[in-house]
């Protein structure tokens, strides 16, 4: 069982940024793909971008691609996402999650474990 809390949601204006944190507890966190997902008001989650156990490998989103980046910190139990030029389009409940694949999968399925999420809001 892998316990994950998400924080460093918030308000922010658009063009701005925000970092994420998930603490994972539990079993080995560095055994786990970490994954990022979204999901805006009436939306269906959707994959923002993961990360392989060791740091080594990131996959992002098309639609966020260039603006993210994930990164993880295998010895503080810790995988953040740093989110750049925040657009309103952006707003939702963010998710982390882990996963017992090796591979960084885009879809919900893959992933075992999930955190309660955090509210992003940008205003425009």
């Amino acid at each position: 069982q892998v316990q994950l809390v998400e924080s460093g949601g918030g308000l922010v204006q658009a063009g701005g940024s925000l970092r994420l944190s998930c603490a994972a507890s539990g079993r080995t966190f560095s055994n786990y793909v970490m994954g990022w997902f979204r999901q805006a008001a009436g939306k269906e989650r959707e994959f923002v971008g993961g990360i392989n156990s060791s740091g080594a490998s990131t996959y992002y989103a098309d639609s966020v691609k260039g603006r993210i980046t994930i990164s993880r910190d295998n010895a503080k139990n810790t995988v953040y996402l740093q989110m750049n030029s925040l657009k309103p389009e952006d707003t939702a409940v963010y998710y982390c999650a882990a996963s017992r694949f090796s591979g960084i999968f885009n879809t919900r399925t893959a992933y075992n474990y999930w955190g309660q999420g955090t509210q992003v809001t940008v205003s425009s």
